[in-house]
């Protein structure tokens, strides 16, 4: 708020003006923060994934193997099994166990989306618990 002297000597008159300048240094400030901050959230970033030089965890005495091949076909252990069959099979290699862990293991020609679709398949079955199995890589050690 501004006082505006005048000649009467007394009488002081308020000016109604709004001091916006540091209004506008604030929006400057943020835009000159969002110009460069946007590009850096819409990278896209190329990702070559590593694979595993886990130590090997301890296995229980008889895993349960489920496999999709190259040919998208499942087996559950060494028997091959149609996937509107799976939940049944493993009920019964499982004895019912729903918290038994079961290894996964995939052809390395199967699409990301096809081992999706078997994961659904055992969460769908109650199975929640799914170890992926992949080959060691000793050279990385």
């Amino acid at each position: 708020m501004a006082i505006q002297v005048g000649n009467d000597g007394d009488d002081f008159a308020e000016t109604h003006e709004i001091n916006v300048t540091p209004f506008i240094d604030v929006i400057l400030v943020l835009l000159i923060i969002f110009m460069i901050a946007a590009p850096l959230a819409t990278v896209d970033v190329p990702v070559d994934l590593p694979s595993s030089t886990v130590d090997k965890q301890q296995r229980p005495d008889k895993p349960i193997f489920l496999t999709v091949k190259a040919d998208l076909t499942l087996a559950v252990g060494d028997d091959p099994v149609s996937r509107e069959a799976l939940p049944a099979t493993l009920e019964r290699v499982s004895n019912g166990n729903h918290d038994e862990r079961i290894f996964l293991r995939a052809d390395r020609t199967v699409s990301y989306g096809e081992i999706m679709e078997v994961m659904n398949a055992l969460r769908n079955a109650g199975y929640l618990k799914v170890a992926l199995v992949g080959l060691e890589d000793r050279e990385a050690k």
